[in-house]
């Protein structure tokens, strides 16, 4: 693809998927403008880096479509000076997302293959404050670390209520949550020691995370 067409492409992408989705920070649209999301996309799929789909990543996972990326970054108004957990590494290309916006990502993904194409990538952007982790998120939960910001890149059935201890007074937690065919968006803000607000966003959906653990269900 010439090097015009993959602008022009870029530019539809944020004119007509992204904006029209109600993403209108113009530092989220910039931003997005600005890191190359066709160099995390597998290369089976390079030609379809800028369509309104969710890309495949192998292992049952995929890459955001790219106006549910802009969604949550303008949700999560971040800035340079807060950390963020993000919980499923994928492609690498949202974590270059938040590392460009934050001081800090720490980013865990349960599948080798990601994290370590994910850190190829990284580097080649010259993107190092990143720190990646190969591991289960669900079954290392260390309260002691505490973050601003924790993102969820796949779905989950249920918010586990141990993911909220993790967050910094002020901080915030964003994931889908929910079952098909109806997941929602939820914002979880932590107000004091104690007190969490919580914010459905909007209906999506999107594949669990691996390892995600099932919710208790009724049998008759």
């Amino acid at each position: 693809m010439p090097q015009l067409n993959i602008e022009q492409a870029r530019f539809n992408m944020v004119e007509q998927q992204i904006r029209p989705w109600d993403v209108l920070d113009q530092r989220v649209l910039d931003l997005i403008s600005q890191v190359p999301r066709e160099e995390f996309v597998p290369m089976a799929y390079r030609n379809l880096a800028f369509a309104d789909i969710e890309i495949p990543l192998g292992h049952d996972q995929i890459m955001m479509s790219p106006k549910l990326e802009g969604r949550i970054l303008q949700t999560l108004l971040l800035n340079p000076k807060e950390t963020v957990l993000e919980i499923g590494t994928g492609s690498g290309y949202f974590t270059a997302l938040l590392a460009k916006s934050a001081q800090h990502v720490e980013s865990v993904d349960i599948v080798e293959d990601f994290v370590k194409t994910a850190a190829e990538k990284l580097k080649a952007f010259h993107i190092h404050n990143v720190s990646l982790q190969t591991n289960d998120a669900m079954k290392i939960l260390d309260t002691e670390t505490q973050y601003d910001v924790i993102v969820f890149t796949g779905s989950v059935p249920v918010l586990e209520p141990q993911f909220y201890r993790q967050l910094k007074i002020g901080g915030c937690l964003f994931a889908i949550v929910g079952e098909e065919p109806i997941m929602q968006a939820q914002l979880v803000n932590r107000i004091t020691d104690k007190e969490f607000e919580m914010e459905t966003l909007f209906e999506t959906s999107l594949p669990p995370l691996i390892g995600v653990p099932e919710p208790d269900r009724f049998v008759f």
